[in-house]
């Protein structure tokens, strides 16, 4: 099936938790999937994450030819390359590449105004700049004032396909309780399958704590009512495990665990886990600790700093990066169900 055709979008709900996809779950299908070590990279500093992440641009467009799609990362894990970017912009040295981004977003917190200074938006203006947005192919975002947030997301599914699905996707680690994970914001309990491209999912007083403190951790002001307003969101709209599990490339940065300790512990469950052989066991595996997902995806780099590095011998440490690959096997065949 071609990415760029039109699909049918299905609507199932866990729970208060409603996911989009094209196909009916199975469980028996994601059992299939190889599991892999997380092999990880412990640079020096956020500055060489950045550039690591700047690296892994070039490299997708020098080994591409076309238009690229990525999905950056929000918060502090991305900050460290969206400021490399920011600075590019302001020459003319690096419009070739800019020129051939389709540039999207993974998730949002609302209802919530756009111009608010929690939103992931706002921050990615501040530190890509004017330039940026005006020199990439494009910019699409997840539109957090929308009447209808549900209608927006499929709306939003519908532009990623359209271009043929995601070249390289940034993601980080969000710490859990129990050293769980969510990935975008794929909550432990929220029921997302292996087909469910994105999601609409209920608010919870931690995420709302993890996503205002990382924004301050990351410089940004934040007034008193942009808070208000931020702690006032209902919803949580996110990318899902197929837009993960389809993408041709992922790039993990964990640079926080300073001001998010907790996620030295999820990192460490996240590399030692024991995957389960069973559909059924698996996908409860998963949807308790969604940053599992991780482990069934056969091209993932992941940029860690050493206050990150686990203690144990768990995991596939590497000192440099590996080779740039196209369509990987087993996403291109998951993606023939449902073609992100």
């Amino acid at each position: 099936m071609s990415a760029t055709r039109k699909q049918i979008i299905q609507r199932h709900t866990v729970g208060g938790n409603v996911w989009l996809a094209h196909d009916a779950a199975d469980n028996d299908y994601l059992a299939k999937l190889p599991v892999h070590d997380l092999a990880y990279e412990v640079l020096p500093s956020e500055e060489s994450v950045g550039r690591a992440m700047l690296e892994e641009i070039e490299n997708i467009a020098a080994a591409k030819d076309g238009t690229l799609v990525i999905v950056i990362l929000g918060g502090r894990g991305g900050q460290a390359l969206h400021r490399l970017l920011g600075a590019m912009a302001k020459t003319s040295d690096h419009d070739a590449l800019f020129s051939r981004l389709h540039v999207f977003t993974q998730d949002a917190l609302a209802p919530m105004r756009m111009d608010n200074g929690l939103s992931f938006v706002r921050d990615f203006e501040r530190l890509l700049g004017n330039d940026f947005f005006r020199k990439v192919k494009s910019f699409t975002s997840m539109r957090t004032d929308a009447g209808d947030l549900e209608q927006e997301l499929v709306r939003y599914i519908e532009r990623l396909e359209s271009l043929g699905g995601i070249d390289l996707f940034f993601l980080g680690l969000g710490p859990e309780a129990a050293g769980a994970s969510h990935l975008a914001y794929i909550k432990p309990g929220s029921g997302a399958t292996y087909n469910d491209v994105a999601g609409l999912i209920p608010i919870s007083e931690s995420i709302l704590e993890h996503h205002i403190n990382k924004f301050k951790a990351g410089g940004t002001a934040v007034t008193e009512a942009d808070e208000a307003e931020c702690r006032a969101a209902k919803h949580i709209l996110t990318l899902g495990p197929a837009a993960i599990l389809g993408a041709r490339r992922i790039v993990q940065s964990i640079v926080d665990a300073d001001t998010a300790p907790a996620k030295v512990e999820s990192y460490r469950q996240l590399l030692t886990t024991k995957i389960a052989d069973d559909a059924e066991a698996r996908q409860t595996q998963f949807d308790q600790n969604p940053g599992l997902w991780l482990r069934v995806h056969p091209n993932v780099r992941s940029l860690i700093l050493s206050n990150v590095a686990p203690l144990s011998r768990h995991g596939r440490p590497r000192s440099a990066a590996p080779t740039v690959v196209g369509d990987h096997a087993t996403s291109g065949k998951a993606l023939d169900k449902q073609q992100l």
